[in-house]
Order: C-alpha cells, then sequence, then structure tokens
C-alpha cells in the first residue's frame, strides 16, 4: 500500500529551484470551456502522483532527466467560473518565467490554457512558429458564440501570428469550415500523422518554436482518459518519434493538456501522459 504522505508533490525528477532551473513546470487545472467531457482540471495533480512510477532515464532519447535542472511550480489556483480571470494567472505566470530567462513547460487543463502563454512567448520571441500535435483543428471562430474556448485556441493564437506561423499534426476532426480555413494557406495543416513534420522541421530551422500537445492526438485505444476521444489517431510510438524529430528544434516553451484521468480507471492514459510529459522535458533540451 502507498503512504499517501509520500506521495509526489513534484512530477519525478524535477526537484530544482526555481532560480537554478532551465525548465519551469507549472500545472493550469482549468476546463471551464470544454465542450463535452470535463476532467482535464485533475491531470496535473494524477500526473504528479503517478509518476512515482516512472523512471527518470528515457530509452527512447539516452538521456535522464535527473541529468537536467527543472522545476515544479506546482498548480495554479484558477478560478473555474471565470475564465478570464483564469487566463490571466497563466498569462502571469509564463510571463514570470519568460523574463527569468526559462521555459515553461504546462500541464493542463484544457486546451484553452496554452493560449496566454503562446500570447507572452509571441511577446518575447517576434518570429515564433507553433506546432500543434492534435486530433482536432480547434480552428472555429467561435463555440456557440463565445471566441475563448478549447475549440478556438489555435485560431486565436492565429490571431496573434498569422498566416504560416502554425504547424499542425495529427488532425482528423473539426467542421469543414475549418479544414478549408486552413487549406488557404492560414495553416500547414498535415492530416492523421505527422507524414511533414521533417519538413517543417527543415522549413522552421533555428527560429523559436512553442510546443502545444494535445494527448487526444493519440488514439483512444491507447489514450482513452480525454474528454474528446477520436479515433484514428497516432500510436505512442510515433508519437515519441515526433518529439524526437522536434528536438532539434529551438523549443522555448511547450505545454501538454487534455488528460481527464478518470475516464481511464486503469490508469494507463495518466501513465502515458506521464511518459509524454517525461519525453517533452528531454525535447525541450534540444539533445
Amino acid at each position: 500500500m502507498i503512504n499517501k504522505n509520500t506521495l509526489p508533490t513534484n512530477f519525478l525528477g524535477c526537484e530544482s529551484g526555481f532560480e537554478d532551473s532551465d525548465i519551469v513546470i507549472f500545472g493550469a487545472p482549468y476546463d471551464g470551456t470544454t465542450t463535452f467531457r470535463p476532467g482535464t482540471r485533475f491531470a496535473p495533480t494524477a500526473m504528479r502522483t503517478d509518476s512515482i512510477g516512472l523512471e527518470t532515464y528515457s530509452p527512447y532519447f539516452d538521456a535522464d532527466i535527473a541529468d537536467y535542472k527543472i522545476h515544479d511550480y506546482g498548480d495554479l489556483d484558477l478560478p473555474f467560473g471565470s475564465p478570464n480571470k483564469a487566463l490571466k494567472m497563466i498569462s502571469e505566470t509564463s510571463k514570470l518565467i519568460f523574463e527569468k530567462g526559462k521555459k515553461p513547460l504546462m500541464i493542463g487543463g484544457e486546451h484553452l490554457v496554452s493560449l496566454p502563454s503562446i500570447e507572452q512567448a509571441a511577446k518575447l520571441y517576434p518570429n515564433l512558429r507553433i506546432i500543434h500535435f492534435d486530433a482536432h483543428t480547434d480552428l472555429r471562430e467561435e463555440y456557440i458564440g463565445e471566441p475563448l474556448s478549447h475549440s478556438t485556441v489555435i485560431r486565436r493564437a492565429w490571431d496573434i501570428l498569422g498566416d504560416n506561423r502554425i504547424y499542425q499534426f495529427g488532425i482528423r476532426s473539426g467542421t469543414r469550415e475549418e479544414f478549408y480555413w486552413a487549406k488557404d494557406g492560414h495553416t500547414n495543416l498535415c492530416l492523421h500523422n505527422f507524414d511533414t513534420l521533417s519538413n517543417a522541421v527543415s522549413q522552421i530551422g533555428t527560429v523559436p518554436v512553442y510546443l502545444t500537445i494535445d494527448l487526444d492526438v493519440l488514439d483512444p485505444s491507447i489514450f482513452s482518459g480525454t474528454g474528446t476521444p477520436e479515433a484514428g489517431g497516432v500510436t505512442f510510438l510515433e508519437l515519441i518519434n515526433a518529439l524526437k524529430a522536434v528536438s532539434s528544434l529551438n523549443i522555448i516553451g511547450a505545454d501538454v493538456v487534455e488528460l481527464s484521468p478518470h475516464y481511464d480507471h486503469s490508469g494507463a492514459s495518466t501513465a502515458v501522459a506521464c511518459k509524454v510529459l517525461r519525453e517533452v522535458i528531454l525535447a525541450m533540451q534540444n539533445l
């Protein structure tokens, strides 16, 4: 039996002080605009707890997160009834981390939590690019009259960055209008898989990149613990190989979002999310 008093308060191996660290993890437990099944607010705590079952060493990268300076800032105390206040708190935290010369790595939460971190990254890096792994386009102009939603987050990011700055992979769900809008040249859209990722990496070169990963990019047979599962997703190893491909880029910030742990009572989805987060940490080291 696990002694609850010994459960980790930090993600495994991320125990360095804030000032000494290169990467700062923080949780954004917010799901106030979830359009189907809520529950992503519970992901950061679940991932920290279950990370006790994970090794710090990654055989995929042949690297160990224990060799790097990583700080776990904890979870933000976000108000569920006030999306604007929640987004402001995330923005202020991301700004603090960026201003200290560090890289934010956010654990969501629904996908809308990515927006304020992207906004702060764009202020600091005017030539910013986004790499987006997801099942969904997230390019709606609004959802039921609301422009701020997990269904609109990448469209709001486009409002900030403009055309040819956003690269989307694994996409297999969205409205017809979203797909047509993307194909008009507004984003670089790769359907179903990562087939064009190597081309994107070559195009981006050394330009700063924000990496946002919606875990429902994975097939539901691998990752069922999410609010809007979509059949036809990528495999775990395909996602890991994609992370290895982007590790050569200048990743200045990232997030991992949309785990809803209680929809998978086996705990497998949380275990997958923990492992993905470990690999993202290593990808951000530019190995």
